[in-house]
């Protein structure tokens, strides 16, 4: 019983992880990947599409992203949703595809990135340590109803704090390899 409490809450710490690569994914760092239009969605036909299900988007140069629509009569509403995108880039639309020219980013604006970086990689160890008290809670609980012996409480309050070490290394890794590229010019 308690493996099956330490694997649902290692699996809530991994999927917290996981969440957070995704994230830093969509944050431009001046070189172009096709992640950055993850979040970007248009309506098309009454429902809200994200780009990448309507269209092939690649990065045939470091600072270019092209985009190039299956339906060729979506492609002002694809534009109208980069415009609408607080993405800060400008599609320059030829009839067939859009190309997205990546600017090569500002000192400052790096400087605000690894901000916002930083303050993810926060939120995320915060989630973690909330899974840590909330496994810890029940192992608690269930000292308190005899469920399980003093030793068995401790023993798996100390699993719990090693699989939360071990995730909040992970995030201080990832956070510093996003930090790393950000910074690189």
């Amino acid at each position: 019983m308690n493996e099956d409490i330490l694997k649902t809450f290692t699996n809530k710490m991994q999927k917290s992880l996981e969440s957070l690569i995704r994230e830093f994914k969509t944050l431009r760092a001046g070189r172009a990947t096709p992640s950055l239009l993850d979040k970007v969605s248009l309506d098309y036909y009454g429902t809200s599409t994200p780009l990448n299900q309507l269209a092939n988007i690649s990065a045939p140069e470091p600072r270019l992203l092209v985009i190039q629509p299956w339906d060729k009569s979506i492609i002002a509403d694809i534009e109208k949703a980069l415009f609408k995108s607080d993405l800060g880039l400008t599609p320059n639309n030829d009839g067939t595809v859009i190309r997205l020219s990546i600017p090569e980013l500002t000192w400052e604006r790096r400087q605000e990135l690894v901000k916002v970086i930083k303050r993810k990689a926060e939120e995320s160890r915060v989630i973690i340590r909330n899974f840590r008290r909330e496994a810890n809670d029940i192992f608690k609980e269930m000292g308190k109803n005899k469920d399980i012996s003093e030793d068995e409480v401790r023993h798996s309050q100390n699993e719990v704090q090693k699989i939360t070490d071990k995730y909040i290394k992970e995030i201080d890794r990832v956070l510093h390899d996003k930090e790393k590229e950000v910074m690189k010019t």
